[in-house]
């Protein structure tokens, strides 16, 4: 590792002049954590690179997909095969079928599904099929769940346990919030409020079961069942957003380790392999209501881009070799338990959650459950050591989410030295914030 990032620095200020903050995602500028971000030049298994010719062990992943680590041979492979023979049709392609029939035989629940291009558009889809299909309007969602940018799910509660929510972004009008009403997440009596008062007009309630966008923050028994059966009872649809859980909580997502049984269900992320992948499914007659075979209108050009299936089929088809998912899933609980123990050790109060390859370690001695839990852990000791871990030994850094309120993600191709490598630097880094 070097202290000099002249490079990535330049470029920051190259590109924001013509990027806004300089990057094409906000949570890549830096600002929750301070500094400059370093400017990635490659990946390579559980690696990154960047322009200043520093390496670190990667824990972001791309926010999830790269499950199998950066540049796999299989996938890079098939998506150069899939780029010769062209890299867009608008039109169907036997791949579509294949991968189609893949993804179905790792999720129950889904007897249909939609290929879209990414989770937003997922989250798009699932909405509208919902509304559409119980004719309906008013969405519930979770305070700290995060399903993309779409207009109506970025909404904020006002004060109380649920209310109707109001825009968190301006260009998001007041009525496009209106139907939007959000609750606490693992508040089952607040959910029950919530049905009490608007049950009848309630189209669907959409739920990550593990989030990952506060923070990893597993489901409390009883939570995710009692959300099924309120929703059930009143008419209304369950979607869940598995765009990170899914192949991560488990292979077929936290309803398969769960045992649950929603009506929609949205895919992204490791599903294209870190290509632009994503899906809407669910009971064939909700999904039936897609055009053509229905009036509720969905399309996209690059839905079911060849370059981007061949990548998602080589990723499943590798993720099912006997052994390679439960042994990431050891590697992510001996990170979590490594660093918990150098807490303790250095009487720093932290809390960490772990569901399946995904985790979280919040510096609070208070076990995090929802929303505003998250918010209550020290941000600012987070900060120091977010960049005590980015700058590392002198030899190699670990390459944290720049966010208190982010998952990190464990792959295939991390080794036990890697993990022994994170664990004392954290171990470090921790004694000295």
């Amino acid at each position: 590792m070097t202290d000099d990032a002249a490079a990535s620095k330049k470029l920051l200020a190259r590109a924001e002049g013509v990027i806004p903050g300089g990057v094409n995602s906000p949570v890549r500028a830096f600002r929750s954590v301070g500094g400059s971000p370093p400017f990635i030049t490659r990946g390579a298994g559980s690696r990154l690179f960047d322009v200043d010719g520093n390496e670190y062990i990667d824990y972001v992943l791309s926010w999830g997909p790269l499950i199998l680590g950066h540049a796999h041979e299989a996938v890079v492979d098939a998506a150069c095969r899939a780029a010769r023979d062209g890299s867009s049709f608008g039109a169907p392609t036997e791949a579509e079928v294949r991968f189609a029939e893949e993804v179905l035989s790792f999720f129950p629940s889904m007897e249909m599904l939609r290929l879209v291009s990414s989770g937003t558009e997922a989250a798009m889809t699932a909405i509208r099929l919902a509304r559409g299909y119980t004719c309906r309007d008013i969405i519930i969602k979770f305070e700290g769940c995060y399903h993309g940018h779409v207009d109506s799910l970025l909404a904020a509660a006002g004060s109380g346990a649920a209310t109707l929510g109001i825009p968190s972004t301006p260009g998001v009008t007041p009525g496009t919030a209106r139907d939007t009403v959000t609750a606490p997440f693992n508040d089952l009596d607040a959910l029950e409020g919530v049905f009490g008062e608007h049950g009848k007009n309630i189209a669907a309630v959409i739920v990550e079961p593990v989030p990952g966008n506060m923070g990893v923050v597993p489901p409390v028994e009883g939570f995710l069942p009692g959300l099924i059966e309120l929703t059930r009872k009143n008419g209304a649809l369950v979607i869940f957003d598995e765009v990170m859980s899914g192949f991560r909580a488990d292979l077929g997502g936290a309803q398969t380790l769960y045992s649950l049984t929603p009506d929609l269900t949205m895919l992204g992320k490791v599903i294209g392999g870190g290509y632009n992948l994503g899906v809407v499914g669910g009971r064939r007659e909700i999904m039936e209501s897609l055009a053509p075979m229905g009036e509720v209108y969905q399309a996209g050009t690059l839905s079911g881009n060849p370059v981007a299936v061949a990548a998602g089929l080589a990723t499943l088809s590798v993720l099912k070799e006997p052994g390679l998912f439960s042994g990431i899933v050891e590697k992510t609980e001996r990170l979590v338990r490594g660093i918990l123990a150098a807490a303790q050790d250095s009487g720093v109060p932290m809390w960490g959650a772990q569901v399946g390859t995904m985790a979280c370690l919040f510096f609070t001695g208070e076990p995090v459950r929802n929303f505003a839990d998250a918010k209550g852990a020290d941000i600012e000791r987070f900060k120091r050591y977010f960049h005590a871990m980015l700058k590392g030994d002198g030899t190699i850094g670990h390459y944290l989410a720049p966010s208190a309120f982010e998952a990190l993600f464990v792959s295939a191709a991390h080794t036990d030295e890697d993990i022994d490598l994170t664990i004392r630097a954290a171990a470090e880094s921790l004694g000295a914030v």
